[in-house]
């Protein structure tokens, strides 16, 4: 007869291959990632020696990561944004209609499609003379806002004031499906018994959403919100496809990035990596107490 200690033993073993690829691909990066950020570390020889808190001393009064925080942080505004779209949305494509499911399919297309190749595209879109300035002069010559040949000419990508609101509006586009989807099981898992009992009661569709659909997916949208706030945060390849980089759209990990691989300062980059953390942690923290059970 099997004791305790042996399912045990046996339980380990099954949990064996994940945690030895977890030890190598996540433990071990993030332990190093911390060495690195208290070290003074030579890529040509591998040597490090300790610099005394000197890389985050130097973040700390670079102007270049205070914007690259500051634009990280705007960028949670796309957040709130893209859940209510995400949830609206699920709640429209739930319901059995005919094409129903190419509806479903044609709002994922974006999750699917490479960052590079669709910011390629919006590169088109956001140009002064692409589409959205396009649709923009009709539907302002039609108000009869701007006269017969006039145009809108708004530097989308190239004005600093609004070139990161450009990136988030990409953003907004590339992830609604994802989490449309997330939404979408949540709904269904919902019983049709209570939608059934809440129309009897006389409830309209307002109250039904607000007062079943919205308290019944709490949980997925804590992990929805919680998810697209890393995400936010993490907002690095398609700074680099839409803008190159360039300073006013400089975010967090763009930053990291660029101090590890063109100025060759791993150590510097892995303590930026670390304040990121920091505040993906603080912001999770709020989040689980603000959509967590409170029992």
């Amino acid at each position: 007869m099997k004791t305790s200690s042996s399912y045990t033993a046996i339980a380990y073993l099954f949990l064996a291959p994940a945690l030895i690829l977890m030890g190598i691909f996540t433990f071990w990066p993030v332990g190093f990632n911390t060495y690195l950020a208290f070290q003074d570390y030579s890529l040509a020889d591998g040597t490090s020696t300790w610099n005394n808190f000197a890389h985050f001393k130097y973040i700390y009064g670079e102007e270049l990561f205070h914007q690259a925080i500051k634009n990280s942080l705007l960028c949670l505004l796309v957040v709130p944004v893209i859940q209510l779209a995400a949830l609206v949305v699920a709640k429209l494509v739930n319901d059995k209609l005919p094409f129903i499911t190419l509806f479903r399919a044609s709002y994922y297309i974006p999750v699917i499609t490479a960052v590079s190749i669709a910011a390629v595209v919006w590169t088109n879109v956001y140009k002064y003379d692409g589409m959205l300035n396009l649709v923009l002069t009709w539907f302002l010559q039609k108000l009869h806002i701007l006269a017969a040949g006039q145009v809108v000419d708004i530097q989308w990508i190239g004005d600093p004031k609004i070139a990161i609101f450009s990136v988030m509006g990409f953003v907004f586009w590339k992830g609604i499906g994802y989490y449309m989807v997330l939404y979408l099981a949540g709904l269904q898992a919902i019983p049709a018994e209570v939608e059934e009992a809440a129309v009897l009661d006389g409830a309209n569709a307002w109250q039904r959403f607000w007062k079943i659909t919205v308290p019944m997916v709490k949980p997925t949208i804590l992990l929805c919100t919680l998810l697209s706030t890393i995400a936010a945060l993490k907002i690095f390849q398609e700074v680099a496809v839409l803008t190159r980089g360039q300073s006013d759209t400089y975010t967090a990990l763009f930053y990291v990035y660029a101090q590890a691989f063109q100025n060759y300062n791993f150590g510097r980059a892995a303590a930026a990596s670390l304040v990121v953390t920091f505040f993906c942690m603080i912001l999770a923290v709020v989040q689980f107490r603000f959509f967590g059970d409170k029992k």
